[in-house]
Formats: C-alpha cells, sequence, structure tokens
C-alpha cells in the first residue's frame, strides 16, 4: 500500500479502481448468469426429462430450501433486498458492505432462481458489485467519499455487465443510489459500465439482450394510447409496491421458522407455477415471445390452456399472470429465496404493454404490439424504481430500439407521475425512509439524515426536584448560566420544565420563598423528543411547537437531556462543510 501512495495519485488510484471494480462486476454476473443456466439446464434436461413435471412443481421449493439454509448456516446474515442494503451503506455514510457479499448474493441467487424461483438477478449482482467496489476501496484505505464512488462504480458496472446497458449503469447509479452528479464521479463510473459491458459483450458475442424482430417507427397520433399505457403503469407500479412490501411483510412478520417459510413460500410459488408456467424464473423468454409475435406459446403447458386459445382467453390469462407474478416473487423472497424486483418489473410491464396493445387492436385500432411491450417495460421500471430516466435507457440499450425514445419517455414520465401522488419512495428506498435512515438527492434531508439526536444532545443543565422550595430555586439559578430547568421525579422521569422568565417576577420576594415550591411553578414542555427520533422528525417537531429547546426521553420517560434549535442549526452547519468538502 506504500508503494501505491508514493508513486500513484489519488485520481489515478480512483481511475484505475473504476476499471478493476468493473471487470470484476462483470465476470461476477457472467458466473451468475452460468450458474442459473447450468442449474435450469440440469432440471430440464436431466431431473425432468421424459415431460416429468413433477420436478418443476417441487423445483422452486429446492431452490428456496437450498437457498435458504445456504444465507442461514453457512452465511449467517441476511442478503436479502440487495438495492436497499447499499442505500443504507450510503445513508450512513460509512460505505461499507461486508466482504461475503462479494459472492453469497451470486451462489444465493443462483439456487433460487435455477431451481424456478420467480425473482430477478439483477439486484444481487448490484449488490456484489458494489460490495467489490467497497472492499477493494476499504483495502486501499481511501476516504468515505470515495468508497462511495466505489460502490457506485460496482453497481454500474454489474448493471451493464449483467444487462450490456452501460448508459443504464452510469443513470441507474446516478439516479437510483448516488446524491450528487459531479464530474470527478462521472469518469470512473462511465469507466467501470463501459469496462463491465465491454467483457460481457466479448464473452457472450451477443448485440443486445432482446433482438426485435418487429418494430414499427414512433407515429404522434398514438401518444394518447401511450400516456394510457403510462397511467396503467403507474397504476399497476403502486400495486407492485405496496403489494410486496405487504406480502414480504406477512412472511417476516407471521411466519417465524425457517422450515414454515420454505414450505409455505415453496409451495404456494409451485402451485401458482403449475397454473401459470410464465411464472417459472426470470420470466425473460416471455417478454421474448410478447415481443415478437408469439404470444399464444405463454399459454403451453398450463393446464388453463384446455379454455382455448383465443385473444380473450389470452388477455384474460395474461392478467391472471400480472395479478399472481407478485405473489409469486414475495413467496420466492418471503420462503427464504434471494432475488430482486428488477426482472418481475420488466416482466410485468411487458405484459401490461401486450394487453393494452392487443385489446387497442381488438377494438379495431391500431397498435404495434413489440412497441407496446417495450414502453410498458420501461413505464414499469420506471414507477417501481422511481427512475424514469433508468427505465427509458436500459430498455433502449436492452433492445437496440433507441429510435423508440420518444413513446419510452411519455410512459416512464407518466408513470413515475402517477405513482409519486401515491409514494414518494420506491420500493428500496421505503423501508429506509420509514426509518429516517435514507439519504436522498435533497441536500437538507440528507444533512438531517447524517445527523443524530445524540450529537445534539445537551445534558449540563441543572435538574430540579418537584419539592424544592423557591428560596432553593434561587440558590440554583445564581450558580446556573441557563435560563431553562428540566425537573425529575425520584425514578429520573420527566415532570416538565421551569422557564426562568415565567418566574423572573417572583424570584426576588423573599416572603415567597417558602410558599412556592418548583411543582408549582413548573410548566409541561411543548413536546418531547424520543432518543431514537429522526432528525428530520425533530425539525418538524420544532417547526410545529415554536420552542426553542426540548427534552429528550427514553421509552420509560426517563429525562436524558434538552435539545436547542441553535445547537442544532450549529451541528447541520458543520455536517453540510464536511459533506460539501468530501
Amino acid at each position: 500500500m506504500e508503494w501505491w501512495e508514493k508513486h500513484i495519485s489519488q485520481k489515478n488510484l480512483v481511475l484505475f479502481l473504476s476499471l478493476l471494480v468493473g471487470a470484476l462486476s462483470a465476470l461476477a454476473s457472467i458466473v451468475l448468469k452460468e450458474l442459473i443456466h447450468l442449474i435450469k439446464y440440469l432440471i430440464a434436461n436431466q431431473l425432468a426429462e421424459g415431460h416429468n413435471h413433477i420436478w418443476f412443481f417441487i423445483g422452486p421449493m429446492v431452490g428456496i430450501a437450498l437457498a435458504s439454509l445456504f444465507v442461514h448456516y453457512i452465511v449467517r446474515d441476511d442478503i436479502s433486498h440487495g438495492i436497499t442494503k447499499i442505500l443504507y451503506a450510503i445513508s450512513q455514510r460509512k460505505s461499507i458492505i461486508k466482504l461475503h457479499n462479494c459472492w453469497s448474493s451470486v451462489l444465493g441467487s443462483a439456487l433460487t432462481i435455477g431451481f424456478g424461483g420467480s425473482v430477478g438477478a439483477e439486484a444481487p449482482i448490484v449488490l456484489t458489485g458494489a460490495a467489490i467496489g467497497s472492499n477493494l476501496a476499504k483495502a486501499f484505505r481511501l476516504n468515505q467519499k470515495t468508497m462511495m464512488l466505489m460502490i457506485g462504480c460496482g453497481a454500474a458496472g454489474a448493471i451493464g455487465g449483467i444487462f450490456q446497458a452501460p448508459i443504464a449503469g452510469l443513470v441507474f447509479t446516478l439516479e437510483v443510489l448516488m446524491m450528487d452528479l459531479t464530474m470527478t464521479s462521472v469518469a470512473p463510473l462511465l469507466i467501470s459500465s463501459v469496462t463491465a459491458t465491454a467483457i460481457s459483450f466479448i464473452y457472450t458475442h451477443q448485440r443486445s439482450m432482446f433482438m426485435l424482430m418487429q418494430i414499427e417507427p414512433f407515429s404522434l397520433h398514438r401518444i394518447p394510447y401511450y400516456i394510457i399505457l403510462g397511467l396503467l403503469c403507474g397504476l399497476v407500479s403502486l400495486y407492485f409496491t405496496r403489494g410486496m412490501n405487504r406480502l414480504e411483510g406477512f412472511f417476516k412478520k407471521y411466519i417465524r421458522s425457517i422450515g414454515m417459510k420454505i414450505l409455505v413460500g415453496g409451495s404456494v410459488l409451485g402451485l401458482l407455477i403449475y397454473l401459470f408456467p410464465p411464472l417459472y424464473g426470470e420470466g425473460y423468454d416471455v417478454i421474448y415471445d410478447l415481443m415478437n409475435g408469439n404470444a399464444m406459446s405463454t399459454l403451453e403447458d398450463s393446464p388453463l390452456a384446455a379454455l382455448g386459445r383465443t385473444s380473450w382467453i389470452l388477455v384474460g390469462y395474461l392478467l391472471l399472470v400480472l395479478l399472481f407474478k407478485i405473489v409469486a416473487s414475495a413467496a420466492t423472497n418471503g420462503g427464504g429465496g434471494v432475488g430482486g424486483i428488477f426482472a418481475p418489473s420488466l416482466f410485468m410491464g411487458a405484459i401490461v404493454g401486450f394487453i393494452l396493445a392487443r385489446l387497442l387492436n381488438m377494438a379495431g385500432l391500431t397498435a404495434p404490439e413489440s412497441n407496446f411491450v417495450l414502453a410498458g417495460m420501461a413505464g414499469l421500471m420506471s414507477g417501481v424504481m422511481h427512475a424514469p430516466l433508468t427505465g427509458i435507457f436500459l430498455i433502449a440499450e436492452l433492445t437496440g430500439g433507441y429510435h423508440m425514445f420518444m413513446p419510452l419517455m411519455v410512459v416512464s414520465v407518466v408513470s413515475y407521475l402517477i405513482i409519486l401522488l401515491f409514494e414518494p419512495h420506491s420500493l428500496y428506498a421505503m423501508r429506509l425512509a420509514q426509518k429516517g435512515e435514507l439519504l436522498t438527492h435533497n441536500k437538507d434531508r440528507s444533512v438531517l439524515t447524517l445527523m443524530h439526536i445524540e450529537q445534539v444532545l445537551e445534558t449540563d443543565l441543572q435538574v430540579l426536584q418537584p419539592k424544592m422550595k423557591l428560596g432553593e430555586l434561587v440558590k440554583v439559578i445564581a450558580n446556573s448560566h441557563r435560563n431553562i430547568f428540566p425537573v425529575v421525579d425520584a425514578r429520573g422521569r420527566l415532570m416538565g420544565i421551569l422557564l426562568l422568565d415565567e418566574i423572573r417576577n417572583i424570584m426576588f420576594q423573599q416572603r415567597l420563598y417558602d410558599r412556592f415550591t418548583v411543582e408549582d411553578l413548573m410548566t409541561s414542555p411543548a413536546a418531547l423528543l424520543s432518543v431514537n427520533m429522526p432528525m428530520e422528525k425533530v425539525m418538524e417537531t420544532f417547526e410545529d411547537t415554536g420552542a426553542w429547546n426540548l427534552p429528550v426521553v427514553d421509552e420509560k420517560k426517563k429525562y436524558l437531556g434538552m435539545v436547542s434549535k441553535s445547537k442544532i442549526f450549529n451541528s447541520y452547519r458543520d455536517v453540510l462543510v464536511r459533506l460539501s468538502d468530501e
């Protein structure tokens, strides 16, 4: 390390590490893809040989069980919700991601998805890339600001590697993960994203993930149709976000044992896949069929195919698939599997776009299904992730359909605006936002997030007892430099506060010294602050009450100290300066 510090500047070291992080992220994405394909091949051609579909029913449960046992007994750490973990690492300004995340998410998601888990591999590989960046930065003793940049490089490289989409990798990192766009951050992010994409191209010899067979030029008269699609994508994004959050919360709250989680999650997933085979795995084959005019193939192997193969039956079938996709994904993750929501959001978006286009065509209007499938994918990703630019560029790069930018933008923006009316945060950020631990693009909120109530807690105030006489109080005031005094009982619980201004007119009247007690003179505080209260909530309380000083108590109402608005302002200024300097 000393040789690096002497012979290579900080700037050049960051550029070199960004290239290395991109390369390692690409290799990780290749390993994950190959592991998933290998497991699928073994199941399809060995275990399920002779059309023994029972293996496809129990396969997802096996995958969930293997992934759950791997996480519980080998990793011994929660590796689910990868993007949320990255956001937490950034929000707490530590930018430290555990070393095992460099490989554990790859193996866990390969077992889950390879056996048919209805989730995506993208979030686990993004966590893997971010962990690679974080641990390399830690090894080279880089500061926290640079460590955060390396996390971003890992995420950009992961998206670029697994999707072969360099611009989307850059935009995703800036839009979803990072706070600010600066010239010093753009170059390393670009290097990582382009390096990962180039390695992925060299390995796969594939130009884009989805090659379009049918595409029509943009037509101005279809803008109203795309606006309708944007509205639908926004509403489905809301269903996706709230549904996934509540279903996973159900598994976490009501099903505690690992065995029961595996049994319930695996059984639900297996039953759904038996009825709706498109729910098996990531669902990219279904997207490809919808894009290229093979929509009827989605009915194959389903017992519901016996109802017929008309357009109405297809639309109804896909509506059910759309409805149950979040159940399948939640059952996969809630049961102990490891996976993300990239693929499910693309899958559901493709179905929304196809259904609308098919209904328009059935009504005698002209709506190219491939175009609407593309736009639906961008719309749902924009709504679920609150990232319209990511949705636009990712779909354009996945398909090579750059001439679709106009409809992609219309649908993505409308979808994003619709979900903002109901949910201020993405599914990734929702849990952190509820705890007040989310760092956002809003500078004020970011600074408040970095502050904690312990940093501004004042404990040097003179504490009073409720039975203390006025005469004793005057002696205390004479030796104090503060004009506010907390009043606590024998057990340390806050009873009220006493303000110097409230007793100034009687404090020099000696005839009253034995007549009044502190209990008679104290008042109730305008509000109480909890020691675990987020700083943003603390500031809201100050604004609502108009107070300049408020007491802080614990869960048992035991007095801990006072917080003043002036102390918060001073601390805010220090954190803001430090944040800007970094």
